[in-house]
């Protein structure tokens, strides 16, 4: 069964959207009018966006995430990680942790987005 969609719960989706997409060069998939909901292409994968207002409307609560004691993360995987890494800060990110070597061959670095949510930025793992 393919993993069809991710869906973040944001402050503020246009702003969510405008992020990634600059800070990943990810294309916009869909936008809803009213403004709390949108998609973004990722691949094989959606990346979707939901203002923890609408979720509040259907009788749910949104925590807001924590960048130093995250709960999930989401990771893009790129053959330059210190370019993706300026990227996405300059986007607006906040740097977490450097790249850094793992034990397992993959380079690897974290930013927290807009919102608090914890985004890796990785090489492929090699099999």
């Amino acid at each position: 069964m393919p993993l069809a969609y991710t869906i973040l719960y944001v402050e503020d989706v246009a702003r969510s959207l405008a992020f990634y997409r600059s800070a990943f060069g990810l294309a916009l998939k869909l936008q809803h009018e009213g403004g709390d909901y949108g998609e973004l292409d990722t691949g094989s994968t959606t990346l979707a966006f939901s203002s923890r207002r609408l979720l509040a409307q259907l009788g749910h609560q949104a925590q807001a995430p924590q960048a130093d004691a995250p709960c999930f993360e989401i990771a893009f995987t790129t053959d330059d990680v210190a370019k993706t890494l300026q990227q996405a800060l300059a986007a607006g990110a906040r740097g977490v942790q450097e790249p850094q070597q793992m034990p397992w061959g993959q380079t690897v670095a974290y930013v927290a987005d807009p919102d608090g949510f914890r985004v890796e930025i990785c090489t492929p793992i090699q099999a």
